[in-house]
């Protein structure tokens, strides 16, 4: 049997080479779940992607995994790295400029409205399209361009520059910002701010859209969603640096 010394970069995933600690590189997008058992998802993880394997006791079938570009931590099936999954080495970071960042914006804009133009549903964990959670299209969109954010939304919030906000103080918003909304207590959901008010967001079926859609932040907006939303409205922020991949609680 190989040790995790002997293996070379691109060997492909088997269940006896899943070392703990060791680093692999995905092929094809996979699910990764919310705990060992159960269907429940935590996210996704597109073709591209690194992760490590971390320790864990041998009772459980699944494995716990931790994605290198955002430190999230989840749980996989080992079947499912198979043919999908093949060795690298440790995760680089590859940290970009708040120049930079301001640059690559209306691409991330741009994929975003092109996600809203797909068929698509809203789906609790989604990040691989077309059906995305709210923090998950965020995440994808900004990394479709380099620009690595946190995957959760309150992690999201706490990761960005504050911009002060309300429902009809918008003048230091900018296309691109994030807008956020939840409790008092924890940011629940994320949007994408356009300009004139207006932000894209993946919305669930209670009290959303059940797919990607555009709401506006006026006052004088009263659909169901917008006002929903308003209502949890609890600030705004910009994104001005890339995540180096640490896990965050």
């Amino acid at each position: 049997m190989a040790t995790l010394n002997e293996l070379n970069e691109a060997t492909p995933a088997a269940l006896e080479l899943l070392h703990p600690l060791s680093h692999w590189r995905l092929s094809h997008g996979l699910d990764l779940y919310s705990s060992p058992l159960g269907s429940g998802l935590a996210t996704q993880a597109w073709a591209g992607r690194e992760l490590q394997l971390l320790d864990q006791p041998a009772r459980y079938g699944r494995r716990q995994v931790e994605l290198a570009e955002d430190g999230y931590r989840a749980w996989v099936e080992p079947q499912d790295l198979l043919g999908h999954a093949w060795r690298c080495r440790p995760y680089q970071p590859r940290l970009l400029s708040a120049e930079l960042i301001q640059q690559r914006l209306p691409a991330v804009l741009r994929f975003c409205q092109s996600a809203a133009e797909q068929d698509n549903t809203y789906l609790w964990g989604g990040s691989l399209g077309p059906n995305y959670d709210c923090s998950g299209l965020m995440q994808r969109a900004f990394a479709s361009e380099g620009i690595w954010i946190p995957r959760d939304a309150y992690q999201q919030e706490r990761f960005c520059q504050k911009v002060a906000i309300s429902a009809d103080q918008q003048q230091l918003l900018r296309p691109a910002d994030l807008v956020f909304f939840g409790r008092p207590q924890r940011c629940t959901h994320v949007g994408l701010y356009l300009g004139g008010g207006r932000y894209l967001h993946s919305s669930g079926q209670e009290h959303g859209h059940n797919r990607i859609a555009i709401d506006t932040l006026h006052s004088w907006d009263k659909s169901p969603v917008a006002t929903h939303y308003r209502m949890e409205l609890r600030g705004a922020g910009r994104v001005q640096r890339c995540h180096d991949g640490s896990h965050l609680p």
